[in-house]
């Protein structure tokens, strides 16, 4: 199985270059499925929020593809629609904070310590201060 890195994944998602963007989905094609690590999700949503300037409803959507689509294969797809489904829950908590919670519930290894009240919020999670 080939993998793919975080710009050829945002390529395929955002369609915005017209070289670049039929290349990454040609590849994405045929080479499917694909693997899509957590490291590449974690990339893929900063580049969105930063470069692309994404609110929460779009990155939600922009996850939601990734993970329904067949020519994807993820690093642990449960573990990312658990994510998911804690991003979509609350406020002000990042998706890349609901990822590292999942992967250390999954790990056995909680509770996660964090600094983060919103995170510290969610079963598993504890705040230190």
């Amino acid at each position: 199985m080939r993998a793919v890195d975080t710009n050829v994944l945002v390529r395929a998602l955002t369609g915005d270059d017209f070289v670049q963007s039929p290349a990454a989905e040609a590849f994405i094609r045929d080479h499917s499925p694909v693997w899509v690590s957590h490291v590449v999700l974690v990339e893929t949503v900063w580049v969105l929020e930063s470069v692309y300037d994404c609110g929460k409803p779009q990155l939600v959507e922009a996850m939601k593809r990734i993970i329904d689509n067949k020519d994807l294969s993820l690093d642990d797809p449960a573990v990312v629609r658990a994510a998911l489904a804690l991003y979509q829950s609350k406020g002000k908590v990042t998706f890349e904070d609901c990822l590292i919670l999942e992967i250390a519930r999954k790990a056995g290894h909680l509770p996660l310590a964090t600094f983060d009240k919103a995170l510290g919020k969610f079963e598993g999670a504890q705040t230190v201060l």
